[in-house]
């Protein structure tokens, strides 16, 4: 067997253990309670309303955002869209959805990381915290913060 027939049975096989991750992710407890919950707060009367008025909101703050804070009614734009991810996150369909995403995403997150680092430990996972421990520049392991 040659050199590149030994590499297309690895990446096969590779491939189809990735496959089978897959359904395992798909069969999980966090994927059911993140698509339970997504069910209920789609069906949900009161969030399918404040949906359609966050819209409507959110395209009066973008025109307001052309100026920033120069802008007259930047501010109390702001402040309506704000009023109304509030009582979003009051309804406890949303408040169950965004903690069953969340816990989705840490799933994820680890998967993805614990994936790279079998490889080796200097590649970097992108994450979705906005605020990120270490890396280049916040002061991490590299040393130029």
């Amino acid at each position: 067997m040659s050199v590149s027939e030994i590499e297309t049975v690895d990446m096969a096989r590779v491939l189809m253990n990735a496959y089978d991750l897959g359904d395992m992710i798909n069969g999980s407890v966090e994927v059911a309670d993140y698509l339970y919950w997504r069910e209920r707060m789609q069906e949900h009367p009161e969030v399918r309303r404040l949906i359609v008025e966050l819209n409507a909101r959110k395209e009066l703050f973008e025109e307001t955002q052309r100026f920033g804070h120069f802008h007259p009614n930047y501010h109390a734009a702001k402040e309506e869209v704000e009023q109304v991810e509030r009582a979003m996150e009051e309804i406890e369909a949303v408040a169950r959805f965004q903690a069953a995403e969340k816990a989705l995403d840490d799933l994820l997150f680890e998967m993805s990381e614990t994936i790279a680092y079998s490889v080796s430990s200097s590649i970097k996972v992108p994450g979705n915290n906005p605020l990120p421990k270490s890396g280049c520049g916040s002061g991490g392991s590299c040393g130029c913060g």
